[in-house]
């Protein structure tokens, strides 16, 4: 039989564990359970889990704190579990190295989906990649071809380096930050007035037609998702 993926929930309420083993082992998952950081570190070192579920409200200490000794020695996919309306939490989990988050309450199906593309990202190896593509869209790195349906769409040079940049993370949600950083240096994080109108622009010229969906999707206070369709 093949082995199931291993999970380790990081989280200190109980009812929230409970949920989470029910549902994951029901889909195929094994799950591990810690109660509060210590003990996830420690589980998260000598586990070997494929994936980590980390609720940032922890008794002992902050679930940031977890995911930076994490992210010291380990690249596992982390998803975040945060309370509503908390963009400091999200935007600081994102920055800090987290692969995605989910609010509480939470969503049964789309934290499933958030967890197969995690899952998918990380097996993805370390080669760099030269192309991508999602769903009708195709981008050549190299080249700087751009194609919608197989049509090739001009963009300008920075309205392409935002698109490569959300393309690479694909699936994941790329902070205002990590997103000026990469195009205008750290000197320029403060201005999302900018990412709104280069966004606004490369979504435009992406659009298929009124009744497809948005191909980059915006995470309110957070940042951008390109939608990972393959």
């Amino acid at each position: 039989m093949k082995d199931l993926r291993r999970v380790l929930v990081i989280d200190d309420e109980a009812p929230i564990r409970k949920l989470l083993r029910v549902t994951l082992e029901g889909n195929s998952y094994h799950v591990i359970e810690a109660t509060d950081g210590k003990q996830g570190l420690v589980m998260a070192a000598s586990e070997r889990a494929d994936l980590i579920l980390l609720d940032l409200g922890l008794p002992d200490q902050t679930g940031l704190e977890v995911l930076r000794q994490i992210r010291e020695w380990s690249q596992v996919p982390i998803i975040v579990l945060t309370v509503q309306d908390s963009d400091e939490d999200k935007i600081a989990a994102l920055d800090g190295g987290a692969d995605d988050y989910v609010t509480k309450p939470f969503s049964v199906p789309e934290l499933l989906v958030r967890m197969r593309v995690a899952l998918r990202r990380s097996g993805g190896g370390t080669t760099e990649k030269s192309e991508f593509n999602s769903g009708p869209l195709s981008v050549d790195i190299p080249g700087h071809v751009v194609k919608v349906l197989g049509n090739e769409i001009k963009l300008t040079a920075t309205e392409f380096n935002i698109l490569k940049v959300l393309m690479k993370h694909k699936g994941k949600v790329v902070t205002h930050r990590m997103l000026l950083n990469e195009i205008w240096g750290p000197n320029s994080v403060e201005h999302t007035h900018y990412l709104r109108v280069y966004v606004g622009a490369v979504r435009k010229k992406l659009k298929v037609d009124d009744t497809t969906p948005e191909l980059i999707t915006t995470e309110a206070g957070v940042g951008y998702r390109l939608l990972d369709l393959d």
